[in-house]
């Protein structure tokens, strides 16, 4: 079976480079199986849920228009969130940032995709949802858009539209371009009756 494994090099040192709000950029040295020392310097990151909010009746997908300042974009995405709240399961997070950034709620959920988002660089891990049966949702009470949030907009794109422009290169953020592609293959192969529950294990956060 092709399955990544876990496995963990001893590290020998660490040193916090510096902290932020969310990640940390740290120092490591590492030992490899052959006795070497190496140093590696990486993100730290808490994980992050996303979600591919697709309307099957009118075939079109719900993404947004969010600013980007390392990249210098607005880029089209899907809603998504950093995994930050203690005890909130995945899915339940992944409910609560389709409420907070598109106003939607969902009955039908399932596990459509996991990745490592940057895996030389960062150790972000990422579960992306896709979300059936959709309706208008409330944003949570006491949420407030703030930052780029404060300007960010949603619409539905049609599918094959969206499909279309990761294709052709005109969108680029990755848990879009996972997403969509993946809602695509799994269709376009007919496994969607077969996809993960929205609690099926994720290895990487055990």
């Amino acid at each position: 079976m092709v399955t990544d494994e876990p496995m963990s090099w001893p590290v020998r040192s660490r040193t916090v480079l510096g902290e932020g709000r969310v990640s940390a950029f740290v120092d490591e040295e590492i030992e490899t199986p052959s006795g070497d020392l190496i140093t590696r310097q990486y993100l730290t990151h808490p994980g992050a849920v996303a979600v591919v909010a697709w309307d099957e009746e009118a075939d079109r997908i719900a993404v947004l228009r969010q600013y980007r300042h390392p990249v210098r974009m607005e880029l089209v995405e899907i809603p998504a969130g950093l995994l930050d709240l203690d005890g909130e399961s995945w899915v339940t997070a992944a409910q609560r940032e389709l409420a907070e950034e598109a106003e939607l709620a969902a009955d039908r959920w399932d596990v459509l995709v996991d990745m490592c988002t940057t895996p030389g660089a960062c150790e972000e891990s990422l579960r992306i949802f896709l979300a059936r049966d959709l309706r208008p949702a409330s944003r949570p009470d006491g949420f407030v858009l703030e930052g780029e949030e404060a300007h960010m907009s949603w619409d539905w794109v049609d599918r094959d539209e969206l499909v279309g422009a990761i294709l052709d290169g005109r969108c680029q953020s990755p848990t879009l371009v996972a997403g969509v592609l993946a809602l695509e293959t799994s269709r376009l192969a007919g496994r969607l009756q077969g996809l993960r529950s929205p609690d099926a294990d994720w290895p990487i956060r055990r």
